[in-house]
């Protein structure tokens, strides 16, 4: 009779064999997790209280909706196709039916179109003549004594020097014909000229500050700013918007309160609203 041989297992031979077993365990849970996950959208769900995760991803340019970060600071998606029609980003468009001009429907830098004259949200931003959105234009942005050297500028500061100009050297091309390099607003738009602003006043049906909110800019009367000191003045109960016509070393803007509304002339200097017009 033949005697089974019975061959014992070494020490390090059943450790081989137990971390073998864990390793063939560990890989069957993984697969039982990753088949009972939800199955995950592409996008990324923006209603998170107090934040909100974008993920960085390549360039789709056959992608339908974006996300935009509004006025407020809030996150909202859009729809491409209509940023792209009018490429406004977040202000959309009015046309005036008299004159057929069509104008962004709201000031640069404001929250929103204007309710009322008063409409502080419709405000927005107070630029000086010429300059780039650098900064320096929103309301309560620090001021400099400093003449700026260059017509583009990245300080972010309010010139107030007490002359009739922020720039060393008299410029005019910065808003102004064909070159106008320093155009703060969205492509496909502009800054109008003193004519395009008198056409449209006399479209009012009152020529004043009621008339200005009346049409179909709806203009609040956001007051100006002081090009002397940077202080706001006349805020809700006049307003001012540049054109990009000189005159001299100044240049036309539309003024209009409570009892009137006309062309005037100021130094480059003061701070006043922006309304763009469709090239």
């Amino acid at each position: 009779m033949k005697r089974k041989i019975v061959r014992k297992t070494s020490i390090s031979e059943q450790n081989q064999l137990n971390m073998k077993k864990r390793k063939i365990l560990y890989v069957a849970i993984m697969m039982a997790t990753i088949i009972s996950l939800p199955e995950q959208s592409n996008s990324q769900n923006l209603e998170v209280v107090g934040q909100a995760k974008i993920t960085d991803m390549s360039t789709d340019n056959t992608a339908n909706q974006i996300v935009v970060k509004q006025a407020d600071g809030t996150l909202a998606v859009r729809d491409a196709a209509s940023l792209l029609a009018v490429g406004t980003g977040n202000y959309g468009t009015v046309v005036n039916p008299i004159t057929g001009k069509v104008w962004l429907d709201r000031n640069l830098g404001a929250a929103q179109v204007a309710t009322s004259s008063t409409d502080a949200a419709s405000y927005g931003d107070l630029f000086q003549w010429g300059r780039n959105a650098d900064g320096h234009q929103i309301p309560t942005s620090g001021t400099t004594t400093t003449l700026a050297s260059n017509y583009f500028t990245t300080s972010g500061l309010f010139v107030t020097t007490g002359t009739s100009n922020w720039l060393n050297n008299v410029e005019t091309h910065m808003w102004s014909g064909n070159a106008a390099e320093n155009n703060p607003c969205p492509s496909g738009f502009r800054i109008p000229t003193a004519a395009e602003w008198e056409q449209e006043r006399l479209t009012w049906s009152t020529n004043d500050a009621a008339g200005a909110f009346g049409s179909p800019l709806k203009l609040p009367m956001a007051g100006y700013r002081d090009g002397s000191d940077g202080s706001p003045i006349d805020v809700g109960s006049s307003g001012g918007c540049w054109s990009s016509t000189v005159n001299g070393t100044s240049s036309r803007y539309l003024a209009f309160g409570s009892i009137f509304a006309a062309m005037g002339t100021s130094s480059r200097s003061y701070g006043f609203s922006v309304r763009c017009i469709k090239d």
